[in-house]
């Protein structure tokens, strides 16, 4: 067996393996002890008598942990560390540590440790976890906002335009108009006079987009997320983004929906779940209803009145309001859910199912467009 083969099965077999397959060069036994360092402290491993491994140098504070991990492993390999770190084994230090706190690359996994820890933080370690949810909520803003600038800039049209862009520019067109300029010489065709298409433009006018997002502990995702997908639609002509935050309480933030991060900083995960109320609370805010789509983004573990919640649902159908009752608005739509009264709420006409912003982008876009 070469030496690196030999290596990587000496890392996945652990300490046990010391015998059989011989050390680790000075590299690999610092992976093995920052692997260690992490899963070692599974408890099921005790329970399976699993001797942990790490012959490599001991890693005290979480500081050197971090230092080892990034000098040690490839960037993707480190943030699935970060996220086990934080989610798995709840080493809070990761994001409550000063010290650590400089030294991390911003990535989704730490933004959702923050909101789940900023309680715990004082005002100096808030202010470096800010940074830090900035930087990532910038790049989600940033993807997400491509997606709905494609989804409102309508279909092209086959009329002609001035308005010069080069995601429209006319090849079929531009190369009829120029063939009296093509050099054999060259072997080019010089173009004096480019064409373009033109691009329909969608019809906004008076819609309303309600957004009411479960912010118990297991929607997370979901919660920044939609906190995304506001900012992204706020401001668009015709459209006005509503976003309502709820759990056994109903919070109406759509005054911080033009600064996803304030938003999000305002949060305030777990507590019990009080859906009713929250689809009550939306349907107030409607104005006209054949012109409002209503998404409800939740696991549907309802902890009021559940009857309450279907009838509210489909008083909101009846009227003619486009109800979405989504189970995760995330970049995976990969939810768990209580899938009975999902069915409820598609028995009355709601549509239910998960969706990713970008198809959630594209629904508001379809609608208000027609």
């Amino acid at each position: 067996m070469s030496d690196p083969m030999r290596e990587r099965w000496r890392l996945v077999l652990g300490d046990a393996a010391q015998d059989s397959l011989g050390g680790l060069s000075a590299e690999a036994a610092g992976r093995d002890a920052a692997l260690d360092w992490l899963y070692g402290r599974d408890a099921e491993l005790g329970r399976r008598d699993v001797r942990r491994g790490g012959s490599g140098p001991s890693m005290l504070t979480t500081v050197d942990w971090l230092d080892g991990i990034t000098r040690l492993f490839p960037k993707e390999t480190v943030q699935r560390l970060e996220r086990d770190a934080v989610e798995r084994y709840g080493i809070h230090d990761v994001v409550t540590d000063p010290a650590v706190l400089a030294r991390v690359e911003p990535n989704p996994a730490l933004l959702r440790a923050v909101l789940r820890t900023k309680h715990l933080m004082n005002p100096d370690v808030l202010r470096l976890a800010r940074k830090l949810v900035e930087a990532v909520v910038r790049q989600l803003v940033e993807r997400l906002a491509a997606e709905v600038r494609q989804s409102f800039s309508g279909p092209r049209a086959r009329r002609p335009s001035r308005f010069r862009q080069a995601r429209n520019f006319d090849v079929r067109r531009t190369i009829r108009a120029n063939l009296a300029h093509w050099q054999p010489g060259e072997r080019r065709l010089h173009v004096r006079q480019p064409h373009f298409f033109s691009r329909t433009r969608r019809h906004l006018d008076r819609w309303q987009v309600i957004l009411l997002v479960d912010q118990s502990g297991s929607m997370l995702g979901s919660v920044i997320h939609a906190a995304v997908t506001a900012a992204c639609l706020w401001g668009l002509p015709g459209v006005r983004t509503h976003l309502v935050a709820f759990d056994t309480d109903v919070v109406d933030l759509t005054s911080d929906v033009d600064d996803p991060v304030e938003l999000l900083m305002k949060v305030q995960l777990g507590g019990g779940t009080d859906i009713a109320r929250a689809v009550a609370y939306g349907a107030q805010l409607v104005e006209n209803p054949r012109r409002a789509i209503v998404a409800l983004v939740s696991d549907f573990y309802e902890g009021g009145n559940a009857g309450r919640l279907v009838r509210s649902v489909q008083q909101l159908v009846e009227q003619g309001t486009h109800v979405l009752a989504l189970a995760a608005l995330d970049e995976e739509a990969d939810p768990a859910y209580d899938r009975n009264t999902a069915q409820r709420l598609a028995d009355v006409g709601a549509a239910v199912g998960a969706m990713t912003p970008g198809e959630l982008a594209a629904f508001v876009a379809e609608h208000v467009g027609r």
